[in-house]
């Protein structure tokens, strides 16, 4: 079993370590809130009063983390991460950030002989509590082989993309396209709607048809459609919309860096742009339907 550090306590960060605390690991959690460090201390785990602290006798050390400006502020520099980790840590920084700034710290820690992978999830808040996340991980097949070990605790498919930033790429991606069978999803079931069919039957029908598709299968947009879902919750998050919103610019700036013509993440991206505007920021992102109602 590996002794964690797990700085970032957040929807997302909280129930991770929660579960890496289940799968018998000796985790110490460092976030701003004191809350969110009570709520996963509760589990087991130990509470650091510093990320510096969090790391001190860590063989580990996973972040998540809200940008990549907080990622680098946290792992750069003299009184960073990467300068006061032990020998032989490995690095794991599980948030959502730019391919570059993942590029540049992995950099870092490669210079001080440490091993990092930038391994963002998918599967969002629910995902997270039960253990099932999706990794896509960046970095030296030695360091993903060292740290799969550890992401089996909170997550059942782990994937290795490629050298560092790899994982990013691969996050943004498939979140465009997220956001892009979403937003059909939601406009297709609208439409029946507006015609009078049962959004429930219309949905058993594309999901035995040509339309099915991850959103209709798991996140069904239409509200009471599929119990448990944040459309039947009043679109409680779930994955919010200015998170969605998030993703999508990362993709559009790296689409915009790499010359790459994505027209339906552009339309995605517009569209999210529109709804967030109106107030929907921290709602679900499968809230999105409702712009079909206007």
């Amino acid at each position: 079993m590996a002794t964690v550090a797990f700085i970032g306590l957040g929807n997302m960060g909280g129930p991770m370590a929660a579960n890496l605390v289940r799968a018998g690991h000796a985790v110490t959690v460092f976030d701003l809130v004191d809350a969110a460090m009570e709520a996963v201390v509760k589990e087991g785990a130990k509470r650091a009063d510093s990320a510096l602290a969090a790391i001190d006798g860590a063989d580990t050390v996973i972040t998540m983390l809200p940008a990549g400006k907080h990622v680098a502020g946290l792992y750069l520099g003299d009184e960073g991460l990467i300068a006061k980790a032990a020998d032989n840590t490995l690095f794991m920084d599980c948030s959502t950030i730019d391919a570059e700034t993942a590029r540049k710290v992995g950099e870092a820690a490669a210079e001080r002989g440490l091993e990092m992978l930038d391994a963002p999830v998918s599967g969002g808040v629910k995902a997270a509590q039960a253990g099932t996340l999706a990794f896509m991980c960046g970095g030296s097949a030695a360091a993903f082989e060292r740290g799969k070990k550890v992401l089996e605790g909170m997550g059942k498919n782990i994937f290795h993309a490629g050298d560092h930033g790899a994982g990013q790429i691969a996050k943004i991606c498939n979140n465009m396209l997220l956001a892009v069978h979403m937003i059909g999803t939601a406009e297709a079931l609208q439409l029946g709607a507006n015609n009078g069919l049962d959004p429930k039957v219309l949905s058993e029908i594309m999901l035995n048809s040509s339309g099915k598709n991850w959103s209709l299968e798991n996140y069904n947009p239409y509200p009471g459609v599929m119990p448990g879902t944040p459309a039947s919750n009043d679109y409680q998050p779930g994955f919010m919309v200015q998170l969605m919103l998030k993703d999508l610019g990362l993709a559009m700036e790296n689409s915009l860096a790499t010359q790459s013509s994505v027209p339906m993440g552009a339309l995605a991206r517009s569209l999210y742009a529109s709804f967030a505007g109106k107030g929907n920021g921290p709602r679900d992102f499968s809230s999105i339907l409702e712009l079909f109602q206007d």
